[in-house]
């Protein structure tokens, strides 16, 4: 049975070939830059599948207008751009791709903590724009990251993988917000309340899924509890960080620094942001490696395969849906 598919901007190539050879006619979107509402809503009306991402904005009324739609696989671990009650409720399967960009965003994690903590920006900019006069006692001082305290909100995969290369730093872990978890504490992490974690932390990295707990989850009080020669880092939303009540910090002295992956109103920054010297940012690129966007495509296509041929993809993030899926469709597990 041949399936029709929309691929809401252009993946790697990898992904597209597989939904081509499960028999689906592959329509992708010929523009570099996110579908707009409306677009996706006039796309979706004639597809049995959706391979959608974190930027696509599939609301209800995306949903409703997905009358012959089996599921929307999300190019991403998180599916917050998604309304999952109402997809629910129509009876549409969404899925996700965990797992996958865990070792990568950590990375990248690092990469932040690093550059800003021994402000590599500003000394490869000094060097390009022949400021640099040679050695100096007092040139781009930096801090010291062997042997400090990484305080890790947020103890999922990502925030595990980050606490696991602390080690090869000496450096001491606290973790907050998803206490209890095994893997991070057998790294010899120690739990503590945000408010501990960010009292005694050098170097605060973030690591929450964005919900309405989260949102805002530091601000200006938040803020003003940290060491004011600590450093905050966010790979994961940038939602999650008042951003103005950061420039304030950042321009002020109440933090040392920052490294953001992030933005509260991507890609737009807030502005004052990109005129500190004392922040590193980088355009959301936690996942950007070929291995890891390759496998991330393949994956969003077998989620949808799966959808499309009557089974349960393995990232399904709504469960409540299969009865309804079940009893429509006559679906049977995987």
């Amino acid at each position: 049975m041949a399936f029709n598919v929309l691929v809401t901007r252009s993946i790697p190539e990898a992904g597209q070939r597989l939904l081509r050879e499960a028999d689906a006619s592959v329509h992708v979107n010929p523009h570099d830059r996110p579908m707009r509402v409306d677009e996706i809503v006039a796309a979706v009306a004639d597809v049995d599948g959706v391979l959608c991402l974190l930027t696509d904005r599939i609301d209800a009324n995306v949903l409703e207008a997905a009358s012959r739609c089996v599921g929307f696989a999300n190019y991403a671990v998180g599916y917050e751009n998604v309304d999952l009650a109402r997809a629910t409720e129509l009876g549409i399967m969404v899925s996700n791709t965990p797992g996958v960009l865990t070792e990568t965003t950590a990375d990248l994690t690092w990469a932040l903590l690093l550059a800003t903590a021994r402000r590599i920006i500003e000394g490869d900019t000094m060097v390009r724009q022949g400021r640099f006069h040679g050695w100096g006692p007092m040139l781009l001082l930096g801090a010291d990251v062997f042997g400090r305290t990484l305080g890790i909100v947020g103890a999922g995969r990502i925030g595990t993988a980050v606490a696991r290369r602390a080690h090869g730093f000496g450096m001491h872990v606290l973790y907050a917000e998803t206490c209890g978890k095994g893997t991070i504490e057998a790294l010899g992490a120690t739990c503590a309340t945000l408010d501990e974690l960010l009292r005694e932390s050098d170097f605060v990295s973030l690591h929450v899924p964005l919900t309405d707990q989260t949102r805002h989850l530091i601000g200006r009080e938040q803020l003003a509890s940290m060491r004011p020669s600590a450093i905050l880092i966010n790979t994961s939303r940038g939602q999650v960080v008042d951003e103005k009540a950061l420039i304030d910090a950042l321009r002020s002295g109440v933090i040392a620094g920052a490294g953001l992956d992030v933005f509260e109103r991507e890609p737009a920054l807030t502005p004052g942001l990109a005129d500190l010297h004392n922040v590193v940012v980088t355009p959301h690129i936690g996942s950007a490696t070929t291995t890891t966007r390759t496998t991330m495509a393949t994956m969003a296509a077998g989620n949808l395969i799966d959808m499309l041929r009557g089974r349960v993809p393995a990232n399904l993030v709504n469960p409540e849906v299969l009865p309804l899926r079940r009893q429509a469709l006559g679906l049977h597990e995987a």
